[in-house]
């Protein structure tokens, strides 16, 4: 490393680290007080701890103050609190308890803490025989306090099955779990399916529920072995007072090509067959078990039942707090194109009284999926995740935070008539999310490339014409908080979304697939005269929203423009345009940068001679696709984890089906298979970025997880050798122990700091 590259290291690893050290908020929960104008919120907060490689988690609370006059006051406590040690915490519904979990690691037990306001209630230590570690991420995890707040229902990973023993003589085969001694070992036994990236080693997530009065923790019986749990939440109680079941999201193993026995990936993809069901809570089981032997009707109640039948697809599952109805996600569209994402829908169930396992309920829609909106009108629902209790104080009111082309918004959606509002600002590019409801009040943070989050309070107000508007206060809070540098640096930098037309739109086209797409513009202070980074989001049914993140908003600081592009395939739009991707990857969508770039140049906004171009996964294959279909347009290039050859990537993926998907198109994924044809494989070379490698020029920085079960590094390090073997400029960086989004903390530092100091030595020579 010459001197000048160390001083850019050293400078720019000063700056990130002021952008590192922003927290950030991870969810928030309201609770009611004795007084109707006071509530009181917690927030779960996290900051990065680069020494120790993983984030600092603390929870805050205020009061929230309403007066006669309709102004707001928030008290803070002085200080957070640190969870040390704390996987995921979790409210009773009053407030007035709170759950700690604190998974164990290895062979330690998993601990279970009820904290009421003033002391550790009581301690659950759980062992590794009756469950694994808790589920925390956002497809799985699911954690319900009952209402009395006496039970915790929540998803752990199940009890591995016995491993073989082998002793001294080896010989002898016991099928015991026995732990390994000085005279044995422990044999490997059977291979078993996870569910593919992130969820190494972890297959068979599972429903328990915990008595608090007794410290027992008991599995949930009548859940078929190849139905893997997540998101419970409890039932309504039955006219006596008692919570007796159970509705929770459960998905099959059996979501291989030709319905075969196979636990596709199923991070970032919603597209994977799942159904709403119900069971009886452990504790109602002792009733079942004492019926008669053969019992029909105790047999069939003891089997977790099947809500939504006639549909194949059913998440997100939340009970209004009067019982009247169950609202759910569905992302039908997607299971059935074979899209990794799609466009969602919003159902419900009026839930019947005393409702008995033998009694149909109905499913109707409610929200329906949006194929071709027009203008700017409503594109449809877009959501990565729900509030745990997302209802106004009316029962009727659902709170949804949702992509809405390249900004992310807050709707309201009542569920009787349909009619879906968006509250927040119409007229604001920034991007709005939801944290918590309060009653028939939002809280929320709102947030742009260039400004760090701000907390935000939303009411509905009667003007003097009796027509009602939404009105959002800016909340002072100690949470989020950049630097005086960070500020400055951002302050000489504005933002703007730009709507792209579609050049020469082919005819097989549908309406929605020849409509504008979107780019986020992120412009410096003269900025065409400044360098420019095209920023490419991956999935490639992911979306790249007008809000904050640290990772953007440090390359900016550098001096950059920044373009970032949702091209056709991109969510938020309808139906149509991202259907209109699949089966054109790799000129669809490289025709789309390429139209996005052209805009922003033909508009005298850039340096055409000045562009970098970056992206993970998806993004990283229309990286290595630009630099090679296009070698004089790009000075530099990074990819993070990109597919370079989807007929090596076939074998190796936990997601297959996503190669025939986006290669292959809806109609030819049918033929999907683990065995692909020589045809198709053939295909799969020509879509590939590799099939253009002897025109790249730019010189490349490939940075790489070697955990990584999604693209796994074989994929990067092909293309890369083959780059080498051309005498081209090329750098590697592997982290070994990262997945595919390269997010432990010091990675992800490392990553971007190397990013950063590559951009600026070949773009500011």
């Amino acid at each position: 490393m010459d001197a000048l590259a160390s001083e850019e290291y050293a400078s720019q690893s000063k700056l990130l680290q002021e952008f590192t050290n922003i927290p950030s908020i991870d969810s928030a929960w309201v609770f009611k007080t004795n007084n109707k104008d006071i509530s009181t919120a917690m927030y779960s907060i996290s900051q990065t701890n680069l020494l120790e490689n993983n984030k600092r988690k603390y929870v805050l609370f205020s009061h929230v103050m309403r007066n006669d006059t309709n102004t707001l006051d928030f008290q803070w406590s002085p200080f957070p609190i640190e969870m040390n040690g704390v996987s995921v915490v979790a409210p009773s519904p009053s407030g007035s308890k709170l759950l700690v979990v604190r998974n164990g690691e290895k062979d330690s037990p998993t601990k279970l803490e009820i904290v009421d306001q003033s002391h550790v209630e009581k301690e659950i230590h759980v062992n590794q025989s009756v469950h694994g570690p808790l589920y925390t991420d956002e497809w799985f995890h699911g954690i319900s306090w009952n209402q009395e707040e006496t039970f915790i229902a929540y998803i752990a990973e199940n009890s591995p099955e016995p491993k073989p023993t082998f002793d001294h003589d080896a010989g002898c085969r016991k099928e015991v779990s026995s732990v390994k001694g000085c005279n044995n070992w422990k044999g490997q036994g059977d291979w078993e399916e996870d569910w593919g990236e992130t969820y190494s080693r972890k297959g068979r997530p599972s429903l328990f529920v915990l008595d608090i009065a007794s410290g027992e923790v008991r599995a949930a019986k009548g859940i078929g072995r190849s139905l893997s749990v997540g998101q419970v939440v409890w039932a309504p109680p039955t006219s006596c007072g008692r919570q007796k079941h159970l509705v929770f999201v459960g998905w099959s193993e059996h979501n291989g090509f030709q319905n075969s026995a196979r636990k596709l990936g199923i991070k970032y993809c919603s597209n994977r067959p799942c159904s709403l069901y119900a069971t009886l809570c452990p504790s109602e089981e002792s009733d079942v078990d004492n019926a008669p032997v053969g019992d029909a009707k105790s047999d069939s109640a003891s089997l977790a039942i099947n809500l939504t039948p006639g549909m194949s697809s059913a998440f997100y599952p939340r009970f209004s707090k009067d019982g009247k109805f169950l609202v759910f996600l569905s992302s039908n569209r997607a299971v059935d194109s074979g899209a990794h994402n799609a466009t969602d829908s919003l159902h419900k169930i009026n839930w019947l009284p005393d409702w008995k396992t033998d009694q149909h309920l109905n499913v109707t829609d409610v929200v329906p999926i949006v194929m071709c909106p027009q203008d700017d009108c409503f594109p449809g629902l877009y959501c990565s995740s729900m509030l745990s209790d997302p209802w106004f104080s009316d029962q009727c009111t659902v709170i949804l935070t949702s992509a809405w082309r390249s900004t992310e918004v807050i709707l309201s959606i009542d569920v009787l008539s349909g009619k879906v509002t968006r509250i927040s600002p119409e007229n604001s590019e920034y991007s709005w999310s939801a944290l918590a409801v309060d009653g028939h009040n939002v809280l929320a943070v709102s947030s742009s490339p260039i400004d760090p989050p701000q907390i935000k309070y939303g009411r509905l107000v009667s003007s003097k014409d009796q027509t009602c508007k939404w009105i959002w206060d800016e909340v002072n809070n100690p949470l989020i908080t950049a630097s005086n540098k960070v500020k400055d640096l951002l302050s000489h930098h504005k933002f703007s979304i730009l709507k792209v037309p579609v050049i020469n739109p082919c005819d097989d086209l549908s309406d929605g697939g020849k409509l504008p797409f979107e780019a986020i513009f992120v412009s410096c202070k003269d900025s065409s005269h400044k360098p420019t980074i095209l920023i490419l989001h991956g999935g490639p049914h992911s979306i790249s929203v007008s809000n904050y993140s640290k990772r953007s908003a440090f390359l900016a600081s550098l001096g950059f423009n920044l373009l970032i592009v949702n091209y056709r395939g991109t969510p938020g739009f309808g139906e149509e345009a991202l259907q209109s991707l699949p089966g054109k990857v790799g000129s669809q969508d490289v025709q789309d940068c390429l139209a996005a770039l052209d805009h922003v140049i033909k508009e005298g906004l850039i340096d055409a001679s000045k562009v970098a171009v970056v992206g993970i996964s998806h993004g990283g294959f229309l990286t290595t696709h630009l630099i090679g279909q296009c070698p004089d347009r790009f000075m530099v290039a990074a990819a993070r984890n990109p597919v370079c050859n989807l007929s090596l990537m076939i074998g190796t993926t936990d997601i297959p089906d996503w190669c025939y998907s986006v290669a292959c198109g809806t109609e030819e994924s049918q033929y999907a298979s683990e065995s692909p044809s020589p045809d198709h494989l053939r295909l799969f070379h020509q879509k590939s970025p590799i099939a253009h490698i002897s025109k790249v020029k730019a010189p490349l920085l490939m940075l790489l997880g070697g955990a990584d079960l999604r693209v796994p590094i074989s994929n990067g390090l092909q293309y890369a050798r083959a780059l080498r073997e051309r005498g081209s400029e090329i750098r590697i960086m592997m982290f070994p122990e990262d997945t595919h989004e390269i997010s432990k903390p010091r990675s992800d530092f490392e990553s971007f700091l190397n990013i950063g100091v590559w951009f600026k030595m070949h773009l500011c020579r």
